[in-house]
């Protein structure tokens, strides 16, 4: 059972790669800039509530220039 249909499987795929890539890259540079204490998941917080919507808008405008660059260099 499909819950979702295939039209917006692009969409889809832009959203979960830009929260997934968003909420790695953000767990580890906070890590690695400011350490893990107390205050770690608040400033993950803070960090993520920036790099989710910059993810999300790179994906959006690098995605299809990426993609049109490997079908065309690609057999």
């Amino acid at each position: 059972m499909k819950l979702i249909p295939k039209k917006y499987s692009n969409f889809i795929y832009i959203l979960l790669m830009g929260f997934g890539m968003s909420l790695l890259m953000t767990l580890i540079i906070t890590y690695v800039n400011t350490g893990f204490d107390m205050d770690y998941f608040g400033r993950f917080l803070k960090a993520w509530s920036v790099s989710l919507p910059i993810a999300i808008g790179t994906v959006l405008v690098v995605g299809p220039i990426v993609k049109k660059f490997v079908d065309n260099n690609t057999k």
